[in-house]
């Protein structure tokens, strides 16, 4: 028998009015249409909305809000002036309750559909006190508009540069330094660079700034080529560096057909190539590159939760997927005896600087990939704590065989991705969740930052 082809009940141009009965992983609402699931942006639970089909497939469709005709009380007015089209922060008009409750129910439902991870403890929240001016790095896209510059995030889903004038969740020194780069850029007439055409000098902006320390440290990334001297010349002017306390100009190359923002050649143009951030009694040395989470708020909440799971406890941690070394040297402080590995050169540069500055010799720092560490196991016989820290792609197979085979006492597994969080806890056999917590580092978007202890059974 012939398969019964599916009717889609709507085409692309329709304009349906829907009832928001549910948010999917990407912060979008859910609804339904004669049995056909719709995805509203924008949207949230208790919502009723006139939407327009923008797309649609064999399984939903795609749309977006042309009248609010009930909002739920937990929206609210946005800061931002152009919010929703930039795509660095989708549910800002989301009240901050509601922001948390969405993230502890992504970790849930994570749990329970993808891993089927029986937890048997309550998932725990630390939300941020700075919700808004939190973020600690700016990496801008470039594009010509007319004969001006455009400078700021993309428009979610594309490479359009959405321009403006204020990030509500950067913190405002970043602004003002993009700002004032602006002007030099369109003063000079630098060429901007075109990714369809692969043409073009100046291609992106990187600022990276202190709460603490007050430093900031500058990046131009540009295709091959040098930088007009009278532009050099207003942009190391040292009465201005000072005024925004830059503590160094870096140019990075980057001549790659890559939306990677950095290339691999860094070149000093004025001052140092890295500057100092302070987190409690810590200080860290950083480069352009190097990893570093990006709410030092949140952070400081983070590596002393991370410090009472593993506090007072025998033998050695091994800080995998270390960075430029928070967490390790934060334990280290604390007492630990710390082997922290990164597959990073200029992470594992930056954690030694920073051990260091610090005057901490109870932790050492491995550039080597994980895996590899893993299966030649031998330096590391005396780990009892394990605290993993992965990109977003979670653990590979070879490091998750590694760890069992380690038999470690307990495992802190830090996530910014709930599924393959999930994924992984599953894959950790012989391990029991003894405590969960959705640690805000990423207020007014859809991204979980999620602590997990796990104690062998």
């Amino acid at each position: 028998m012939a398969k019964q082809k599916l009717e889609i009940p709507v085409k692309v141009g329709d304009d349906v009015e829907l009832d928001i009965e549910s948010l999917a992983s990407s912060g979008d609402g859910v609804s339904h249409h004669s049995g056909y699931t719709l995805f509203v942006p924008h949207a949230l639970p208790e919502d009723r909305v006139r939407a327009r089909i923008t797309k649609t497939t064999k399984r939903f469709g795609v749309t977006r809000v042309v009248e609010r005709l009930h909002s739920t009380p937990d929206r609210v007015e946005a800061p931002c002036a152009v919010f929703p089209e930039c795509g660095g922060c989708k549910i800002q008009d989301w009240s901050y309750t509601r922001q948390m409750a969405f993230k502890v129910q992504l970790v849930q439902d994570a749990l329970a559909h993808i891993g089927k991870v029986d937890v048997a403890v309550p998932i725990e929240s630390i939300p941020a006190d700075e919700p808004l001016h939190y973020r600690n790095k700016a990496s801008y896209a470039i594009e010509k508009r007319g004969k001006k510059p455009s400078i700021g995030f993309y428009r979610q889903g594309t490479h359009h540069v959405v321009d403006h004038a204020e990030c509500h969740t950067l913190m405002k020194p970043i602004t003002s330094i993009k700002e004032w780069l602006r002007v030099l850029i369109e003063l000079h007439g630098l060429s901007i660079y075109n990714e369809r055409r692969h043409a073009g000098f100046i291609r992106g902006l990187v600022v990276r700034q202190s709460a603490t320390t007050g430093e900031a440290l500058l990046g131009l990334v540009t295709t091959n080529g040098d930088f007009p001297q009278k532009f050099l010349a207003d942009l190391t002017h040292e009465s201005t560096l000072k005024r925004f306390r830059i503590q160094g100009v870096v140019h990075n190359i980057n001549n790659s057909k890559t939306n990677v923002i950095l290339g691999t050649e860094n070149r000093t143009l004025w001052g140092q190539d890295f500057f100092r951030e302070k987190l409690g009694d810590l200080e860290f040395h950083l480069s352009l590159p190097s990893f570093f989470q990006i709410n030092p708020y949140q952070s400081v909440k983070l590596y002393g939760l991370v410090q009472s799971w593993v506090q007072s406890r025998d033998g050695a941690v091994l800080d995998a997927y270390c960075g430029n070394g928070g967490i390790s040297l934060w334990l280290a402080k604390a007492g630990c005896e710390v082997i922290g590995i990164d597959s990073s050169a200029s992470n594992i540069r930056d954690a030694e600087q920073s051990a260091q500055l610090n005057g901490l010799t109870t932790c050492r720092f491995v550039q080597q990939s994980l895996e590899h560490a893993l299966k030649n196991a031998d330096h590391l016989a005396a780990v009892k704590t394990i605290v993993l820290d992965p990109p977003r792609k979670g653990c590979s197979p070879e490091v998750v065989e590694g760890i069992l085979n380690l038999q470690p006492e307990r495992i802190v597994y830090v996530s910014c991705n709930p599924a393959t969080l999930a994924r992984d806890l599953a894959l950790l056999e012989g391990y029991a969740v003894r405590a969960i917590k959705v640690v805000d580092m990423f207020p007014q978007t859809q991204h979980v930052e999620t602590a997990v202890l796990l104690e062998r059974e």
